[in-house]
């Protein structure tokens, strides 16, 4: 069996409550969730956070289970919460790191995105960007990184504060240039791939020419699902049992257009037919470079 590790997975999203846009449509499911992806080849699944009110469930759901890990940090479009009171804000961001040292891998999500610049303006995303750059520092993590049509931007404040950053980082949902990433690369940066990476013909060229020994892989879940009008869709190879409507839920489906870790065996499909290589080889080389940046301890 190949062992796997999702860098990026939102498991605090009302989705696995069996709530879709505010209404119940089913029961809580992510324990169903979380059984498939264990029995899919799952070794680990780090939690996404987003902002400083998703840590307090999101370590409820990571704190009995030793192969659950998570992120802290506030994503781009959440970064007028810092504004109030900065250091207030980065002081709780520090609490909860401290708190859960032993569940948290890595700084983040955090980054620019300029595709949704309607929740936060550029000028305070680049700030609060700038200042979680802090975090990574003071705990010696890496970070989990967000970059929408921002490269330029997000590439400068990297690269200006890399004595802070000693463990650089990955990525996420990386749809950039072979240019960027090459650039990214160079500079210690890995590259997340999951199903929004492989959409366009663009996207799989690109991706084909990164090097495995600088991807990772991830889902995004319950987003960035591997749809059939996606350039990837043709190398997807693996059915799962899919139930059409949410209020039709089985324990045992999984649901059309949500998205769950253990969907990341179509990520790494299409990663096998782009790069022509066998599955296992790929995977094992995913899991080698997570482990090195996010569990080294558990490779001395």
């Amino acid at each position: 069996m190949m062992k796997i590790i999702d860098i990026g997975a939102n498991l605090t999203d009302p989705m696995y409550q069996g709530i879709y846009n505010g209404t119940a449509k089913h029961e809580p499911d992510l324990s169903h969730v979380l059984k498939r992806g264990w029995a899919g080849g799952l070794d680990k699944i780090i939690v996404t956070v987003g902002t400083l009110s998703d840590c307090e469930p999101t370590f409820d759901i990571v704190k009995n289970d030793d192969r659950l890990f998570a992120t802290v940090g506030c994503h781009p479009t959440r970064c007028g919460e810092f504004v109030a009171d900065p250091e207030a804000y980065f002081a709780s961001l520090c609490q909860q790191i401290e708190q859960h040292r032993e569940k948290v891998v890595a700084i983040g999500e955090c980054g620019l995105d300029y595709d949704r610049l309607h929740f936060c303006e550029k000028d305070i995303q680049q700030k609060y960007f700038e200042k979680q750059l802090e975090l990574a520092e003071k705990f010696n993590l890496p970070l989990f990184l967000h970059c929408r049509n921002a490269h330029d931007d997000f590439a400068e404040i990297l690269l200006r504060n890399l004595d802070k950053i000693p463990k650089r980082g990955v990525v996420h949902t990386f749809d950039g240039t072979l240019e960027a990433a090459e650039a990214l690369i160079s500079k210690g940066f890995y590259i997340g791939i999951n199903g929004c990476s492989l959409k366009t013909e663009e996207n799989l060229s690109v991706v084909a020419k990164i090097p495995d020994q600088w991807i990772m892989v991830e889902t995004d879940s319950p987003w960035c699902e591997i749809r059939p009008s996606h350039a990837g869709s043709k190398h997807v190879k693996t059915k799962y049992p899919v139930v059409k409507k949410k209020e039709k839920w089985e324990p045992d489906s999984l649901i059309a257009g949500r998205c769950e870790p253990v969907m990341i065996s179509h990520v790494l499909e299409v990663l096998s037919g782009i790069k022509g290589k066998p599955i296992a080889e790929l995977a094992d080389q995913y899991y080698t470079n997570t482990m090195k940046m996010f569990f080294p301890k558990q490779i001395e």
